[in-house]
């Protein structure tokens, strides 16, 4: 699978401002970056840092008046679909140190909140089979629906909605995840037939001593997607952050299967 992705970020500062960008792709043993180019309009500083768990970068920008961002860029996929139902999970006094805080947790993962639920609902399964059910219950039980979130948004708030948009939809995993003991994470992704096209999300399970992807939406499959970062929830991986006030001048996301 090969995926051409293209993004244009607009902006109107109105001083000096930082900023902290997260879109390249990450280059990674199942998802190489053959091609890549990212161009800004003229800006005081441009340094990069590692992002969350070593996959992928960020980069601090400052910038003034209308900043600009061009990115392009041709990743190969190479991912086989695994079968997650037939994963076992790994017993928690047996995980990696670096997997342990995805248990636990988060701004908009309140997973402490969602044990009695898990364990009704999906405690007769385990492992693999409990979150491949956890990812068919909410995908048949909410509504795709754009605008009906906002930055404050939890999982516990689209829980009780039963609507969203894939970054509610993500959490919600997560969350139910980290409820039933199974190391969660979000994964801010790019993938083919979303719609409308946009950056992505989808979760990360820890199975069988590995991460391996969700998408709780069913837009895409894990052959499919293209990892940007990874985090405790979306606070921890957004595409932009900025550091002051701007105003939106335009956005567009084209991810498309070559």
């Amino acid at each position: 699978m090969i995926l051409s992705i293209d993004v244009h970020l607009q902006y109107r500062l109105s001083q000096p401002t930082d900023l902290l960008l997260q879109i390249e792709a990450a280059d990674q043993v199942d998802q190489i970056v053959r091609q890549t180019q990212i161009d800004f309009s003229e800006v005081e500083n441009i340094s990069r840092i590692a992002a969350d768990d070593g996959l992928g970068q960020r980069i601090w920008l400052r910038a003034n008046g209308l900043f600009q961002c061009d990115y392009s860029a041709n990743i190969q996929i190479d991912r086989p679909v695994t079968d997650l139902s037939a994963l076992p999970a790994t017993p928690p006094h047996q995980l990696p140190g670096e997997t342990v805080r995805y248990l636990m947790p988060s701004r908009y993962c309140p997973s402490d909140e969602f044990q009695t639920f898990v364990a009704a609902e999906f405690g007769h399964l385990s492992g693999g089979a409990q979150i491949t059910s956890m990812r068919d219950w909410i995908e048949r039980s909410f509504q795709y629906v754009p605008g009906v979130s906002n930055a404050q948004t939890t999982a516990l708030d689209s829980f009780v909605q039963r609507q969203g948009i894939c970054r509610d939809y993500a959490h919600v995993l997560v969350t139910l995840a980290r409820a039933a003991t199974i190391p969660a994470r979000f994964a801010s992704v790019y993938a083919p037939g979303v719609t409308p096209p946009d950056f992505h999300a989808a979760a990360e399970v820890y199975l069988g001593g590995a991460w391996h992807l969700v998408d709780p939406t069913g837009m895409a499959s894990s052959a499919d997607i293209a990892r940007i970062g990874v985090g405790a929830d979306a606070a921890s991986v957004a595409f932009l952050n900025i550091f002051g006030q701007a105003e939106f001048v335009a956005q567009s996301v084209s991810v498309q299967e070559d």
